[in-house]
């Protein structure tokens, strides 16, 4: 707040208020987190709770109750009640990265020890469960593989669906495609591979195959890339769709020139987190693929490796060789998904729209 007052010359002359409302240093919520996890330490270790988890929670919770007190008798009610909830979501915060963190760290530790050249190079060939050596480059392919046919099925039929949805879906039709997409967003993926298995093998007789897995895997994606290319058609402005329904473009010409364009980053981040999606899924696999340590290329013939089941099945076998695998395995399905995510959010801001020169 500032005062004016006149002077004998005439001009007002504003003079600084010296009226300020008491404030807690920048700091205070760093002193606040290590003094709550200095006080939880020690009462941890004075309760004998052996968990470090039990020590965290008991630190967020001194933390929040400590610093919306010291703000209630420092800044006041109002101010209290906003430093209550900056610390409510920064716990909230540090909640759901700790887990993701621990599991990166641990499979990155883990999964290091046989993780080079070789085990990426190499298929489990001859080599036993119980024995060292051997590698993934079978499981690589047919993920790969598989991936790439779950995508070439369910890409242009969830974007085709998601484009009817809005720009010509209306009435009962629309309404009944919804509701089925939303069923099928909530599918387990084993019910998806009981259907493939039921109808592509047992009724129709074909075999085992890197095909069959991969029609599973994209009714598991369908759902996906259809709520998420449907929102992003709906984040574009109408004034463009008119503006280019004036110029007398026709309607399907304006959808592929004009507002897909506009769309594209986030349709491809919406297709590659599908692709993420279904890249860690076993139980499809172990159903239709079935286990080959083998190298197969042909995804139309004959049982196929994958990551998902070859972590699942060396993790199975219970030696020390197979352990390492196992880690080793999971490591590079991490870092295949972690990869489609940068590209996915590459592409994003790549392909989003720009404002200014």
């Amino acid at each position: 707040m500032s005062t004016t007052t006149p002077t004998p010359t005439g001009p007002l002359v504003k003079r600084p208020s010296t009226l300020k409302a008491a404030t807690l240093p920048r700091w205070t919520p760093l002193v606040m987190a290590a003094g709550s996890a200095a006080v939880a330490v020690a009462i941890g270790a004075a309760a004998g709770l052996d968990s470090r988890i039990q020590w965290g929670l008991i630190a967020a919770v001194l933390f929040i109750v400590g610093s919306y007190v010291l703000a209630m008798g420092v800044e006041g009610s109002r101010q209290a009640k906003d430093r209550l909830a900056t610390s409510l979501v920064w716990v909230m915060f540090l909640l759901a990265v700790v887990p993701l963190a621990s599991l990166i760290y641990e499979t990155v530790q883990r999964g290091i020890k046989v993780f080079d050249g070789y085990f990426l190079t190499h298929s489990m060939g001859v080599v036993a469960d119980e024995e060292t050596g051997g590698g993934i480059y079978h499981a690589i392919i047919g993920t790969l593989e598989q991936v790439l046919l779950a995508s070439v099925i369910a890409v242009p039929i969830g974007l085709l669906t998601a484009v009817y949805l809005v720009e010509y879906g209306r009435g009962k039709l629309a309404k009944t495609v919804t509701f089925f997409v939303d069923v099928m967003t909530g599918i387990p993926s084993i019910v998806a591979g009981l259907f493939v298995l039921s109808f592509w093998i047992l009724i129709l007789k074909f075999d085992y195959s890197g095909w069959a897995g991969a029609m599973a895997l994209a009714i598991l994606m369908m759902p996906v890339i259809v709520r998420s290319t449907e929102e992003m058609l709906k984040l574009v402005p109408n004034e463009l769709r008119e503006a280019s329904l004036a110029l007398g473009v026709p309607k399907w010409r304006t959808i592929l020139k004009v507002v897909l364009p506009t769309a594209i980053g986030g349709i491809t981040t919406g297709v590659m987190l599908a692709v993420a999606r279904i890249a860690g899924e076993t139980a499809p696999v172990l159903l239709l693929v079935w286990v080959n340590p083998l190298i197969n290329t042909n995804p139309f013939s004959g049982a196929q490796g994958s990551l998902p089941l070859y972590i699942y099945q060396q993790y199975a076998a219970g030696t020390e060789a197979s352990y390492d695998r196992a880690w080793a395995a999971a490591l590079a399905l991490i870092g295949f998904i972690m990869i489609l995510n940068m590209a996915a959010r590459a592409v994003a801001r790549w392909k989003a729209p720009k404002t200014g020169r």
